[in-house]
């Protein structure tokens, strides 16, 4: 659909990857905890599409630029541009005609939003300081000067030196066997996104799980997050049967100290993966799932432009919810779409109705903003709706050949929509029009074709709630079958309004206030702090300093402005604060109003 804005160009970026490409990044790194910096040399391999381009553009965000030279060591000139809030400054290098490789000396900077430096005291072993990036969506480029662009694929080799004793990885072929000895070297010799650059530094050990998978985690953590994660091999297998052989090689983790802010990140090789999931009985794997999943739906078919993020996320939660469905069966599977259609709705509720399309409007915008509900979970109803419409065997064989199609490629919006026109709608014109077609993408809401998903095993929850608010005892209620889903379903069910007596009946009855799965007791807190039920008040504040996962951390602080806790809110912030990543930091220094004293 017609729209002011070039749906080709990346607004994200000031690389000119249409002139020229990075097709190969060698990276030396030395990590100085003490300052904490990355001191670096990038060394760039070019790739010329306009043969007489003689400029390159690079994208950075507080980086010192020490010098640029060629292959032959000979100085190039350059110069930064004036820094953009969101976007950081385009370093201009001058190239002269048989420029085909240059490197660039650089030092990050202690604030560089890409890295999370912690203390040995913000860790699992208290021993050593620990180091990791989050290179998504554009902070690549605040550690590595770089084309920052979902559409500038690289592959890349690495240098890095770390104190002794502690252990690099990335997101390339990692050796769990390497000497401890302070220099590390990897390799990725397969195309990828720069937003899927990794790194962390810990003290870290390995576990395996399969011949493909295993996971790092720091000694403590180490054996509960191999238990937890012991289908993980067995979730390759599945993928594979949908969309064709796993591509990266190995699937391994990390799982990462508590301030990480996602519950996952698909680094190639290395997915990144927070300790809130190692819940003691799988009931949030699903998560592992999803990052598995972008392995081919956003790793080896990426968005070309962060507008067109609905294409990894949505393609990949449904994806996810065909995993769990062969790993924890069918009822789990259906349970779980219904729970993300109830986070929809509370978005489509407070969301401008003109921001409700697939496509983000975020051309203007932090690509942050880009990261919701609807490339999501609307996304994911979309995908749903297809396979509904075609049968699974026929949408099987449309999943199987669109990422076969597109493999190793950067694709927007309208390359999907004539791709699909071309399969879906020429060859199946009586089970969906263009017109259907369209609305799913490019209308705002839900279209009319929708039908809500639903649960048998949540229809019970309803029941059980019924009874509940209509007088009968928490005690009586027959919850002794309840998943993590369930009790989520439960609570965000509740009325907005209710008085301190049941509270406390629900709090009594089901611990809920001394809940150790992350997912329940955000759900609760923000439930009581509705409602000022106080008494979880000791509670929350531990909890939000100890865990940074942005999905807990934003919407609690936000239910405590609504509620006027502000107070309670400067006292746990001045507290959590310094445990948290950058970007999270970012956020809530401005939605809390956060000044410096």
């Amino acid at each position: 659909m017609p729209n002011r804005w070039d749906n080709n160009h990346d607004y994200h970026s000031f690389a000119n990857v249409d002139e020229v490409r990075v097709r190969h990044l060698a990276l030396t790194l030395d990590v100085d905890f003490h300052s904490k910096q990355l001191s670096g040399v990038a060394e760039l391999d070019l790739e010329f599409i306009d043969k007489s381009c003689r400029e390159l553009w690079l994208d950075l965000r507080e980086l010192s630029i020490i010098k640029v030279v060629d292959d032959n060591e000979e100085l190039l000139a350059f110069n930064i541009d004036r820094e953009d809030s969101v976007l950081g400054q385009r370093l201009n290098i001058a190239l002269k005609s048989a420029t085909t490789k240059v490197r660039v000396h650089y030092l990050t900077s202690p604030d560089a939003q890409g890295l999370q430096w912690l203390t040995p005291e913000q860790t699992s072993g208290k021993k050593l300081p620990f180091l990791f990036s989050q290179s998504q969506p554009i902070n690549a480029r605040s550690w590595i000067p770089l084309q920052d662009s979902p559409k500038a694929r690289i592959t890349f080799e690495a240098s890095v030196t770390v104190p002794l004793g502690m252990r690099a990885v990335m997101s390339a072929m990692n050796d769990a066997g390497a000497d401890l000895d302070g220099l590390f070297t990897f390799s990725m010799e397969k195309a990828m996104p720069t937003h899927l650059l990794a790194i962390a530094v810990g003290e870290l050990a390995f576990g395996k799980i399969g011949e493909r998978t295993g996971v790092y985690a720091e000694p403590e953590v180490l054996a509960a997050a191999v238990k937890e994660f012991e289908d993980t091999e067995k979730m390759v297998e599945i993928a594979e049967s949908l969309l064709g052989p796993y591509p990266w090689g190995r699937y391994d983790m990390i799982v990462l100290p508590p301030s990480f802010p996602f519950g996952g990140m698909e680094n190639p090789r290395l997915a990144f993966i927070t300790p809130t999931l190692i819940a003691g009985d799988k009931s949030l794997v699903s998560t592992v799932a999803h990052e598995l999943a972008h392995s081919w739906t956003g790793n080896l078919v990426s968005n070309a432009t962060w507008r067109d993020l609905w294409l990894n996320e949505g393609f990949t939660t449904y994806f996810t919810n065909r995993i769990v469905e062969a790993v924890f069966g069918k009822e789990q599977a259906e349970l779980e779409v219904v729970i993300e259609y109830g986070r929809l709705k509370e978005e489509l509720a407070t969301t401008a109705f003109e921001a409700q399309n697939l496509p983000a409007n975020v051309q203007t915008q932090d690509p942050n903003d880009a990261f919701n509900r609807f490339t999501y979970d609307k996304a994911s109803m979309f995908v749903h709706d297809l396979e509904k419409r075609l049968g699974r065997e026929v949408f099987d064989k449309f999943l199987y050949h669109y990422v076969q199609h597109f493999a190793f490629q950067a694709i927007t919006t309208e390359v999907f929509v004539e791709y699909a026109r071309d399969t879906l709608l020429i060859q199946h014109a009586d089970k969906i029009t263009e017109a259907e077609l369209l609305e799913w993408i490019y209308g705002c809401g839900m279209p009319s074709c929708f039908t809500p998903p639903q649960s048998d095993s949540l229809d019970k929850v309803d029941v059980a709630l019924s009874m509940w608010l209509k007088g009968a005892s928490a005690e009586s209620l027959a919850t002794q079958s309840w998943r993590v889903h369930h009790w989520q379903y439960f609570l965000t069910s509740l009325p907005e309004v209710l008085p301190q007596a049941q509270l406390m009946e629900l709090d009594d009855c089901f611990k809920l206030t001394a809940s150790t799965n992350a997912e329940i007791a955000c759900d609760w807190f923000r439930v009581a702090i509705r409602n000022h039920y106080d008494p979880v008040l000791p509670a929350l504040t531990e909890y939000l300093i100890r865990i940074g996962r942005g999905k807990f951390v934003r919407p609690l602080f936000s239910e405590l402005q609504v509620a006027g806790y502000d107070t309670e809110i400067k006292a746990i912030y001045d507290k959590a604060r310094k445990g948290y990543h950058p970007s999270i930091v970012v956020q809530l220094d401005k939605s809390l109003k956060f000044t410096s004293s």
